[in-house]
């Protein structure tokens, strides 16, 4: 994933993460009962979190293509639609097949972050 993408796809998601924060606040706390609210904020924080961390992603790869955080930023967009995707589905559908999808969003994050961890260090490493 190039610089470019990865600051294309932070920027969608950020827009898009905020609006389903919005939405959560004002529209879904009616609807929703107190487990399937906490699931969706679930969803948000980290579909946010992991935003960020994909915008990070994007300005280390401007500065300095590295196959590694190149990847890191792939395992957090993946991780986002498996995780925060099928927190999302739950919640809407109420289909529990979706939440053995949750855990493998998570480990794309977990691999997601050792990946760039090693890669951000090489970087300085070969900087120095």
């Amino acid at each position: 994933m190039n610089s470019r993408l990865c600051l294309l796809i932070a920027s969608i998601s950020g827009a898009i993460t905020v609006g389903l924060g919005a939405f959560g606040a004002h529209g879904l706390k009616a609807v929703l009962s107190p487990y399937l609210l906490d699931v969706y904020e679930t969803a948000v924080q980290y579909q946010m979190w992991h935003t960020l961390a994909l915008f990070g992603c994007g300005i280390l790869l401007r500065n300095s293509f590295s196959k590694g955080v190149s990847y890191a930023a792939l395992l957090f967009t993946i991780g986002m639609l498996f995780f925060s995707g099928s927190l999302y589905a739950l919640v809407f559908t109420g289909i529990k097949w979706f939440g053995p999808i949750t855990p493998l969003g998570g480990l794309c994050f977990i691999i997601g972050w050792l990946t760039l961890a090693v890669s951000t260090y090489r970087l300085t490493e070969v900087s120095k």
